[in-house]
């Protein structure tokens, strides 16, 4: 499989096993939603679960694959949020979850550029 081929696959991957990750263990997730957001965390904690397994699903689709990676560049801007909401909320911890929550913040940009390339790659595929 070529180089190409496999780099929207990973991403898809990824968010397959991130979306499912959502359901198997929800109360990780609950906590990180930030509290301004209207409504029950555990409603969100599987919305974002369900649009994960989505955009993996649209991903891993040569025909889809341009416009579900454009939507998961968007979907790793948008859940920005949790992730500084998760390192406020650990900055007691001890320094090994404390250090991981930090570090979540600055791994969005790969992810994004990562996303924003799938999609360049499969434009014109469909």
């Amino acid at each position: 499989m070529p180089r190409s081929e496999r780099s929207p696959l990973l991403l898809a991957g990824l968010l397959a096993a991130a979306g499912a990750a959502h359901f198997a263990a929800p109360r990780r997730f609950d906590a990180t939603v930030p509290r301004l957001l209207p409504g029950s965390p555990r409603a969100w904690t599987y919305g974002s679960g369900a649009v994960e397994l989505a955009l993996a699903a649209g991903i891993a689709a040569p025909p889809t694959r341009a416009v579900a990676a454009k939507a998961a560049a968007a979907f790793f801007v948008g859940v920005f949020p949790a992730n500084v909401q998760m390192a406020v909320d650990w900055r007691r911890r001890p320094a090994r979850q404390r250090n991981a929550a930090l570090a979540r913040l600055p791994l969005q940009v790969p992810l994004v550029l990562w996303a924003r390339g799938v999609a360049r790659s499969g434009e014109g595929r469909s």
